[in-house]
């Protein structure tokens, strides 16, 4: 339909996300989420910041008063467990509404509704609904989620904080810091250090292949990994971008444009990336990403 997409529950999880010093939640441009079931389950419990959609007397969705559609940089809209943007339902109806009443960008309909959304994500799910500005500036953020239940991307506070691996059930770390400190003690089968300085000349090639053997394991045994650096973008992201080359044989530039879908805020220093380039061609057998082209 037009105007409207549909998005896959890790989307929102990694919008949600999204941060730099502070949550993206707290700019009010940022996310306008919307909640078209009815009130008794919003109230209920709904994805945390996500709004209300309200109707008018004859059951028909109205714009929200505050919703400055035109200013959204992200319009979000679930139901109970929309399959199809086909389904006649409350969240593709709303969605139609606001794409009609000027968002600048299509409008993403949540593929599965709240309710694969929260059975995946249970601890996004919340009864509050009015969050002030502070909140939003306090709100910390997850891990970006690379692969579904698999494989996460986040910084050395993230990777130290308990109640993140048990959220999200992370059982193991790649830690391309060069501190030790994490939250497993010890290098062995839950824990690989790639200890590699976050430096143009910095060799982290040699550290692809042991990596990529780390990650096979563990989604053969089915558990979650966290690869992190002290910010969580530049060589963690180039570890997580050098698996994707290995796992799914896909290009650096499919590889890097996967990673930047996930968290707009990766950014690998030039030495790593012609280092990933080196790696494409050694996985795939030919160079397939020209690195020194200024649109990369």
């Amino acid at each position: 339909m037009e105007g409207l997409e549909f998005v896959e529950p890790s989307k929102l999880y990694n919008i949600l996300q999204q941060a730099t010093v502070f949550s993206c939640l707290s700019d009010p441009n940022y996310l306008l989420l919307i909640d078209a079931r009815d009130k008794d389950n919003y109230n209920e419990s709904h994805v945390i910041t996500a709004k209300r959609a309200i109707k008018s007397e004859n059951d028909e969705f109205i714009v929200p008063y505050d919703a400055e559609l035109e200013c959204k940089e992200n319009i979000i809209v679930y139901d109970s467990n929309t399959a199809s943007l086909k389904d006649q339902g409350p969240a593709v109806n709303c969605g139609s509404l606001l794409w009609d009443m000027g968002s600048r960008n299509t409008v993403k309909i949540l593929k599965g509704g709240y309710e694969i959304f929260s059975a995946l994500y249970p601890f996004l799910r919340t009864q509050k609904v009015l969050f002030m500005p502070r909140e939003m500036d306090d709100f910390k953020p997850f891990p970006i989620e690379i692969i579904p239940g698999f494989l996460y991307l986040g910084n050395w506070g993230q990777a130290n904080t308990a109640y993140i691996q048990k959220d999200l059930k992370i059982k193991n770390h790649i830690n391309c810091c060069v501190e030790l400190e994490t939250f497993f003690p010890e290098s062995g089968p839950q824990l690989l250090h790639i200890q590699v300085e976050d430096r143009n000349d910095a060799d982290i090639l040699s550290h692809f292949a042991t990596a990529c053997a780390f990650l096979d394991t563990k989604n053969s045994e089915n558990t979650a990994v966290l690869v992190f650096s002290c910010l969580g973008i530049s060589r963690s992201a180039t570890v997580v971008m050098a698996y994707l080359i290995h796992s799914f044989k896909w290009t650096l530039e499919e590889a890097y444009k996967h990673v930047l879908d996930c968290s707009s805020y990766v950014r690998p220093n030039r030495g790593f990336i012609k280092q990933l380039a080196q790696w494409e061609e050694d996985v795939l057998g030919e160079s397939k990403t020209n690195v020194d082209d200024p649109n990369f």
